[in-house]
């Protein structure tokens, strides 16, 4: 096998016998340091090779190229195309010395095609705080099902604190029936046709983090408990939404869209 130098870079240690153990360790650590850093290193020798001039931008030659932006796995120009969704607050940390104020920002990402994600920052100033919670959010993304691409699966309620939240499908053309924050969520989304219900707290941070973990996959799996300490729910009614396949394979029949 050909040794890559970009797939196989990785630091190596190895441990001898001790009176603990009498077997040799061997210690990999890989991607360290990152992968992407070791392409550019290599894409600027096979230029000097070649002849080539190597022009480094001066944006990346500055100390922004160290920034948690630029190693995403997105290209810049696809994450201009994102859309955005964001709630900003002030907060306040009491001290010994004062209170230390900060914004805190909470943003949902996503292509309107079914991807979202969520990502929460906090800094002294606004942008600070934002390029903190935009690779977050990013880095966070993953595809929800969506019934003909157009809405939610089924009827699903959730709890987070003292908000509750009730989502139900809608018919074609209905368009978006619900609390601002959790229009501009599904929005974000791709999601065309809902309407929804907020009881209780209407703070708008528990509401984008509600809808948002409503929406991915995994939360609180039937008997697996609720994350949080508690029992999670033992019944089917109020789960997360599940995928076409799993729906299928209850029902024991494929589902055909009649949307047309």
């Amino acid at each position: 096998m050909q040794h890559d130098p970009l797939l196989d870079t990785h630091e190596s240690k190895t441990f001898p016998p001790t009176k603990d153990s009498p077997y040799t360790n061997t210690v990999v650590v890989r991607n360290n340091p990152s992968i992407f850093r070791i392409a550019r290193e290599l894409q600027e020798k096979e230029d000097e090779l070649s002849g080539e001039k190597f022009v480094v931008d001066e944006i990346e030659s500055s100390a922004d190229a160290l920034k948690p932006i630029k190693f995403l796995h997105i290209p810049s120009n696809q994450l201009q195309r994102l859309y955005r969704a964001q709630y900003v607050r002030w907060v306040k940390q009491q001290t010994g010395k004062g209170k230390i104020e900060r914004y805190s920002v909470l943003i949902v990402v996503g292509n309107g095609k079914g991807l979202i994600g969520l990502g929460e920052g906090k800094g002294l100033d606004y942008m600070s705080a934002v390029n903190k919670a935009f690779p977050q959010a990013v880095r966070n993304m993953d595809y929800i099902e969506r019934y003909e691409d157009r809405t939610i699966w089924t009827e699903m309620e959730t709890k987070f604190g003292s908000t509750r939240i009730v989502l139900r499908p809608r018919p074609v053309g209905f368009g978006l029936a619900t609390n601002p924050i959790i229009h501009e969520v599904f929005k974000v989304a791709g999601i065309k046709d809902a309407s929804a219900k907020v009881w209780g707290s209407r703070n708008p941070y528990h509401v984008m983090k509600a809808v948002v973990r409503m929406l991915l996959p995994g939360h609180m799996p039937t008997l697996m408990g609720d994350g949080l300490g508690g029992q999670g729910r033992t019944m089917e009614k109020g789960r997360e939404m599940r995928s076409v396949m799993e729906i299928e394979r209850d029902r024991g029949r494929k589902i055909v869209p009649l949307h047309t």
